[in-house]
């Protein structure tokens, strides 16, 4: 990808994780990226094929952040609880990769397009999908009766974006680590 297609993606995406998808226009994406009309559409044939590029930017991102931090911990459970401490750090904004915390992009996406614009929405379900794929790998490497384990993926899965809401809705900044003691207690595990 060049640079400018790169500068682009990462310009819009701020402004709509900060601002919302709606609240911003093409001219302000223009204006704040300084690159003229004509630039933004040859690399962007619509708004909704910027959207999109700036939903697998930052899936790129997350799920390769989240990876890494992944790499210190033992497969399996600890693992999992990392997913939570890292969830943390960027609820609470020490996280500098992520940036600040506004909710999840991909929910804040769905919830302002929902399945009527389907590649955003499709898009919105891989990363979901790829999060979904990393949990599943580690409790598959300790879990192997198939009831208890999609029980645990999911109640995870749930645990994290509830944690995530708690924050953005109610505020809640120890919501990740709430969440964490009830994924220990779902794992009888403590560290």
């Amino acid at each position: 990808m060049n640079i400018k297609k790169r500068h682009i993606i990462e310009v819009a995406f701020s402004l709509f994780y900060h601002n919302g998808i709606h609240a911003v226009g093409i001219n302000e994406i223009i204006k704040t990226a300084s690159v003229a009309k004509k630039t933004l559409y040859n690399h962007f044939v619509s708004k909704d094929e910027l959207i999109v590029a700036t939903l697998i930017y930052r899936d790129q991102l997350e799920i390769n952040h989240l990876q890494y931090k992944l790499t210190k911990a033992e497969t399996g459970k600890d693992a999992l609880l990392i997913i939570f401490e890292a969830l943390d750090d960027f609820i609470n904004n020490r996280d500098t990769v992520l940036g600040n915390f506004r909710g999840d992009y991909f929910n804040n996406c769905c919830a302002e397009y929902a399945q009527s614009a389907t590649l955003i929405y499709k898009t919105c379900q891989h990363h979901k999908t790829s999060l979904k794929q990393i949990v599943q790998m580690h409790v598959d490497s300790f879990e192997k009766n198939p009831d208890k384990n999609q029980f645990l993926v999911n109640a995870i899965l749930l645990l994290r974006e509830g944690a995530i809401n708690q924050a953005l809705v109610n505020g809640n900044l120890n919501s990740a680590l709430e969440a964490m003691t009830y994924v220990e207690s779902l794992l009888r595990f403590k560290r």
